[in-house]
């Protein structure tokens, strides 16, 4: 059983792990996974589903509820392949694990948040973020993992 006291790990090392537990979880299904060399793209792995489709993985971990957010210059929401794997992590167990296609930004709701920030005083980058709350949780259940890899295995051929 590995640690589950996720306070031990830094930003950087939670992150590490919530990347190679989404490549673990997608190798479990019998999927493969490809490791891209450079992160410059918002893509994290590659996995190719049973009809040789290559989809492109970007990781975001968090630490409980709160608010994680992806730079739109690296989430394409157009991309029928694109998907974000979310791993919420709470202290003494494993992490809970989404599997979210980047069409879910198409129609932003109190969930899935589209950020502009055009105005001059606003400095961040535009974003698409998700706000996890005990009051949303329920919306964000739809894309667990367990049910959302299955459009992955089904074998169309």
């Amino acid at each position: 059983m590995p640690n589950t006291d996720w306070t031990k790990l830094s930003s950087l090392q939670l992150g590490r792990y919530a990347e190679y537990f989404a490549k673990m979880e997608f190798a479990s299904y019998g999927l493969e996974v490809y490791t891209t060399e450079v992160d410059d793209h918002g893509v994290d792995f590659i996995v190719k589903d049973k009809n040789g489709r290559f989809c492109e993985i970007q990781v975001k971990s968090l630490r409980g509820k709160g608010y994680v957010f992806i730079p739109k210059s690296k989430f394409d929401i157009t991309n029928k392949n694109l998907y974000l794997t979310l791993l919420i992590f709470e202290v003494g167990k494993l992490p809970d694990i989404f599997l979210i296609p980047a069409r879910a930004w198409e129609v932003p709701n109190e969930v899935f948040v589209d950020r502009n920030y055009d105005k001059p005083s606003q400095k961040s980058s535009p974003e698409y973020g998700i706000n996890i709350s005990q009051k949303n949780y329920p919306i964000l259940e739809i894309f667990s993992f367990k049910e959302s890899i299955k459009e992955f295995l089904v074998d169309n051929e």
